[in-house]
């Protein structure tokens, strides 16, 4: 009787309904849950990643684009110049500010450009004016005053010559293969991060971090290598534009393990977040910054794609004004990842484990 009693017992047990919390325990132990979790992850990702190029990219609008302007704003009777009264008409023209910037002479305003403080120039020339744009500068902007500019000179009866100064070259008419080298250095560059953590996870720390910078150069130098001499789309400086893309890559794939050390599996989204929401469309490498909302302008400075971004294209088309800022902005970026990752190495998932000697080895 006790026996049957106590089977009777247990097998109620084991039949009765378990209850919501004892459900949700079960649910998340399950491999349902972090599948449930990353469905509704990839769909948020796919929709902020097509909202944030199209806000940045699908309808560009001048802002406060720097203009040189040589010569006096007021002609000697006292009325405004040619200059000044087209400045203003191309104001009006693009309901936007030409942020203009007096130069004495016209070789001091190309100079600035030459170093990118201005993207086009503004001169007398016979009765009318002359529209110097720098396509190399930035090939929207110089589209947008190009094709603006004859119109507008006509609206307000002032002649209007428009030239480039600083074309792009031939083998990239729209400026975009710069955007596409950098983009490319940045996405495998996190993705090579995340294949060393699934497939070498045995990498201890400073393993990971050197077969990072083994993965970077390579991948650098293959980038440089398809683009330049295989496609010839691009005549780089071959050096400079590889240790560049090395520089990108490590860092974005710094930047993962460090998140990685923080989040564990969940690692993707910031960097994702970090990299390709928010650092590819406002890294002015397919619109140029001051056709950007003006806080993305300013923000994609100092993000590991608009520094690549900025770096290479000065290397390749003005090269004798390089500036370091983006690469001390490439080199913080790597540096704190790499402090982070090496700080809170011991959740680095992933690495080798030490196993004790055994007693009588010891004792031996």
């Amino acid at each position: 009787m006790d026996d049957q009693h106590g089977a009777s017992g247990a097998h109620g047990a084991h039949g009765r309904a378990r209850t919501g919390a004892e459900k949700w325990a079960a649910f998340k132990k399950s491999p349902f849950f972090p599948a449930c979790v990353l469905v509704f992850i990839l769909a948020a990702a796919a929709g902020l990643f097509a909202g944030s190029y199209t806000y940045t990219m699908a309808n560009p609008t001048p802002r406060h684009v720097p203009t040189a302007v040589v010569g006096a704003e007021k002609a000697p009777d006292g009325t405004p110049s040619r200059e000044k009264v087209f400045a203003d008409g191309m104001e009006k023209a693009l309901n936007a500010s030409l942020r203009l910037i007096p130069y004495d002479t016209y070789p001091q305003a190309r100079k600035a450009v030459e170093e990118q403080q201005v993207f086009a120039i503004l001169s007398p020339h016979g009765k009318g004016v002359e529209l110097d744009v720098a396509g190399a500068s930035g090939a929207s902007v110089a589209q947008l005053l190009t094709t603006a500019a004859p119109q507008v000179g006509k609206a307000v009866g002032v002649q209007v010559r428009v030239q480039d100064i600083r074309p792009l070259q031939q083998g990239d008419p729209r400026g975009l293969a710069l955007f596409y080298i950098s983009l490319a250095a940045v996405i495998i560059g996190f993705v090579g991060a995340i294949q060393l953590s699934v497939h070498a996870r045995s990498l201890n720390p400073a393993e990971r971090i050197a077969f990072t910078v083994v993965y970077a150069l390579l991948g650098g130098f293959a980038i440089a290598a398809v683009v330049d001499w295989w496609l010839g789309a691009l005549d780089l400086p071959f050096m400079e534009s590889w240790l560049i893309l090395a520089l990108t890559m490590f860092t974005s794939g710094m930047v993962f393990s460090m998140f990685n050390t923080l989040m564990g599996r969940w690692a993707m989204i910031p960097t994702w977040g970090l990299m390709v929401l928010l650092g590819n469309p406002s890294s002015g490498g397919a619109v140029s910054w001051p056709l950007l909302p003006s806080l993305l302008g300013h923000i994609g400075r100092w993000l590991p794609p608009g520094a690549s971004v900025n770096a290479q294209h000065t290397a390749v088309y003005f090269g004798g004004s390089q500036h370091l800022f983006p690469f001390l902005v490439l080199a913080g970026w790597a540096v704190l990842s790499c402090a982070v990752f090496w700080f809170w190495r011991h959740r680095h998932p992933g690495g080798r484990e030490t196993h004790a000697a055994p007693a009588h080895a010891a004792q031996e």
